[in-house]
């Protein structure tokens, strides 16, 4: 009898369990729903570009939920650009020079650099309504989350082992087939890792893109950002608010982890190449919830499985699916009008702008332009010491997070709140720590920029020591390789495509961090050190968009030559020497 009861629980259990989670789902599209329409009603209302911020706790909600919003809206713009930009470079030799230097260019373009155009565009595009000022304030957040993304994308790409491409051509596979079932689980654990540390900056970045001056106008969006910033800048600072915005940014924080990162990370730990199961997984207890759900079981498989059969029908027809073409075949189209209508548009648009710099920088005295040089190797200095600082510890904790699922599950959501937390919201408490003992905006830009960079680092190095095999693991054990022998022959080459794609971004990130560590508001005081940053973020507020334009152009062309140079030839190393091959 006792068994029969024990028997009906656990069946009572089994039932239940996936009701409940339909139900939980429901009611998660039901506030989604009504989300949207308190989002479009708001974006639809008359514009209001200089919000009055209030610091009432009861406000905190609304305000997040603002903030989320678009943080949410640009990283899904940010998905599609680096899928997309990434596929296109790795595939077309003939342009992918092109498009990664483009893509370096852009990296390096600090994010006030894109406020003048962006907003001014926006505002143009949809006038006489709140959209267009917020999906100005979208497009800034989608430039400080986009860049890493991207790199993470084409590098994951360029990385497939030629056995695999060899079998899916063997196979037959038509364009469509190889990007969902060899390319995009390929590149699934950089993917998302990535993704994080993009949330992470666009968190970084946020109090920037909903606070700003554009010439004479200022705008004020509602926001975490704008409350952060607002209780920060107070005189005196408003510590009260400042540690409840701050407090409910950390449970967002540790939410997203729980309900986003965390069953994706778990997910995506099927897609590792490796011949041997690992005997540790990661887990991920809403994953689990998730995968009872009998609606979500059943309705996007059945409307997947239509889908696909539709595609794979006209597919089969196709001449990809008929002849087996090498992985070095040379009988594709010819690209060159494609290509020679490229470097024409380029090199008319170098014209235009050429002409359009030149008349507006017309102005710039060689007081200007030595003050601008000083202040690129002063940056350029700050820049290459929180890297060092950075990797010091980074690749080392990387590695540890990595190996062991178990530290990764409590380490891992701490990593996303320090990385998630603006740094810039917490500088004033930094700042003036550092000058009540003797120290400056000197030292504590540095800081600022190893706050906002060293995740870039530390995120691809645990994405790379998660996808190294776990059969090659088990032969080092085997082997008894010491502790040097295990770094320099399996885990430095293991993870080195990943650290590559962390430095790039990283560097980048640090230079359009020092707009705002060498350059900053606090109280009623502005403080500055010399900087590229300091003269950039001055030149925005003071309306004087020659210097903007001329020290944007500066910084882009140290970026670009320094990734020519010293991180374009590193990635030729990774795709060869390091490239995980049988």
């Amino acid at each position: 009898m006792k068994l029969q009861q024990n028997y009906g629980r656990t069946l009572i259990g089994v039932r239940t369990w996936p009701f409940f989670t339909d139900l939980a789902i429901a009611g998660v599209g039901l506030a989604l729903f009504f989300a949207m329409v308190k989002l479009g009603t708001y974006w639809l209302a008359s514009p209001m570009p200089a919000v009055e911020i209030s610091h009432s706790v009861r406000a905190l909600p609304l305000y997040a939920f603002y903030s989320i919003a678009r943080i949410g809206i640009a990283y899904f713009f940010s998905l599609v650009f680096a899928v997309g930009y990434g596929y296109v470079a790795a595939y077309n030799p003939r342009i992918e020079g092109w498009m990664i230097a483009l893509l370096d260019i852009l990296q390096s373009i600090p994010v006030l650099s894109f406020l003048p155009g962006v907003m001014l565009a926006m505002i143009a595009l949809v006038p006489g309504h709140q959209l267009g000022i917020e999906l100005g304030s979208i497009l800034l957040i989608f430039t400080g989350q986009v860049w890493n993304m991207a790199f993470s994308f084409y590098s994951s790409l360029k990385s497939i082992p030629r056995e695999m491409l060899e079998a899916s051509r063997i196979y037959r596979y038509s364009a469509w087939q190889r990007f969902w079932q060899l390319e995009m689980p390929s590149a699934a654990i950089g993917l998302i890792w990535n993704s994080i540390v993009s949330v992470a900056g666009g968190w970084f970045f946020l109090i920037t893109c909903e606070m700003f001056p554009l010439g004479d106008r200022f705008f004020r969006l509602p926001g975490l950002g704008s409350y952060l910033q607002t209780a920060a800048s107070a005189n005196p600072v408003d510590v009260h608010a400042l540690v409840w915005g701050l407090s409910l940014l950390v449970l967002i924080i540790v939410a997203t982890d729980q309900l986003i990162w965390r069953p994706l990370i778990a997910w995506s730990d099927k897609f590792k190449l490796e011949q041997v199961e690992s005997s540790t997984r990661v887990a991920s207890p809403m994953l689990a919830l998730i995968r009872r759900s009998a609606v979500l079981a059943k309705l996007p498989a059945q409307a997947w499985e239509s889908l696909d059969e539709r595609i794979y029908k006209k597919l089969a027809r196709t001449r990809a699916a008929q002849v087996v073409q090498p992985v070095d075949d040379e009988t594709k189209p010819d690209g060159r009008m494609l290509q020679i209508g490229i470097a024409v548009f380029a090199v008319l648009l170098i014209v235009w702008g050429g002409f359009e710099g030149y008349a507006m920088l017309k102005n710039v005295t060689w007081g200007d332009i030595k003050l601008l040089f000083l202040g690129a190797g002063a940056t350029f200095l700050r820049v290459n010491a929180a890297l060092a600082i950075a990797a010091l510890w980074t690749i080392p904790a990387g590695v540890a997070i990595g190996f062991n699922p178990r530290l990764a599950k409590f380490l891992q959501p701490v990593t996303q709140i320090a990385a998630s937390v603006p740094a810039t919201a917490l500088f004033p408490v930094l700042l003036l720590g550092l000058l009540r003992y003797g120290g400056g905006l000197g030292i504590g830009s540095i800081a600022l920029m190893l706050l906002g960079t060293q995740w870039y680092i530390l995120f691809n190095v645990i994405a790379g020591a998660m996808a190294i095999p776990s059969d090659l693991k088990e032969a080092a054990k085997l082997y008894k390789f010491t502790r040097w022998q295990t770094w320099t022959t399996l885990i430095l080459p293991g993870i080195f495509p990943f650290l590559i794609t962390g430095m790039v971004t990283a560097s980048g990130g640090a230079w359009n961090a020092s707009i705002v560590a060498e350059y900053f508001h606090i109280g009623d005081r502005t403080l500055e050190t010399l900087g590229l940053g300091a003269q950039i973020s001055a030149a925005t507020d003071q309306g004087r968009f020659s210097i903007l334009l001329l020290a944007t152009i500066l910084m882009a062309l140290i970026v670009v030559t320094i990734n020519r140079l010293v991180w374009r030839r590193l990635y030729r190393l990774a795709e060869t020497r390091y490239k995980l091959e049988g």
